[in-house]
């Protein structure tokens, strides 16, 4: 999570006063190329500085394509702006099988209703190493972007602005647009749809569908 003790000071009372969360195991242990869409996930928060106060925003991303899957945006830091982001990827994504969820060892992440939801959805948790953000690097490397990119060290005026701002960084620019080096210079929709096609060419030939664009993802 990219939140810090020097930002927030106040953070740290209140989590002082949350009861100890759930761990779980890191599945996913760095392995951020998948060879197809919904078996890996990764998930985080940010915030956003506003006159009006901190917004925060949880993000989920799809690990095949880089996509930003679910997301949520909310004043507060409680468990629902998690909640949110992952019924969003669940509602858009509709996996099938078992879906590996990364994240940190926040709180929110460690609530008995985020361990409800996955085991009711097919989802299986997964967290870093405590105090490690190399084990959600692909989380951190798209909010790295998204503060270089649109944020630019500015305050927004309302909270109601940033949200519309940020839901334009991510829908109309990131997933659309956005060329990622890692999918071969094109943008996360770019890659899934060439997946998807290939996928089409290969089942039509009888053979065995290979997530594949012609590049091969780097790692």
């Amino acid at each position: 999570m990219t939140i810090g003790i020097l930002v927030l000071p106040s953070l740290a009372i209140v989590l002082s006063r949350i009861p100890p969360s759930l761990l779980m195991p890191n599945r996913l242990q760095r392995q951020f190329t998948v060879s197809a869409p919904n078996q890996a996930w990764v998930t985080d928060i940010t915030y956003i500085r506003t006159w009006q106060g901190w917004l925060y925003l949880a993000v989920v991303i799809d690990l095949f394509a880089r996509k930003v899957v679910g997301w949520s945006m909310k004043p507060t830091l409680a468990k629902e702006l998690v909640m949110d982001a992952l019924l969003m990827a669940v509602w858009r994504r509709r996996p099938t099988q078992p879906v590996i969820v990364h994240s940190d060892q926040g709180t929110q992440y460690g609530s008995d209703a985020w361990d409800r939801f996955c085991v009711s959805h097919n989802l299986k948790p997964s967290m870093s190493r405590r105090g490690n953000c190399w084990d959600n690097a692909v989380a951190e490397s798209f909010f790295s972007s998204l503060k270089k990119e649109r944020v630019r060290r500015q305050i927004y005026r309302t909270r109601d602005q940033a949200r519309s701002d940020i839901f334009d960084y991510i829908e109309m620019f990131y997933n659309r647009s956005r060329r990622h080096s890692h999918l071969g210079d094109v943008s996360p929709e770019a890659f899934e749809q060439a997946s998807k096609m290939q996928r089409r060419r290969v089942l039509l030939s009888g053979g065995i569908p290979v997530y594949q664009t012609g590049v091969s993802p780097r790692p």
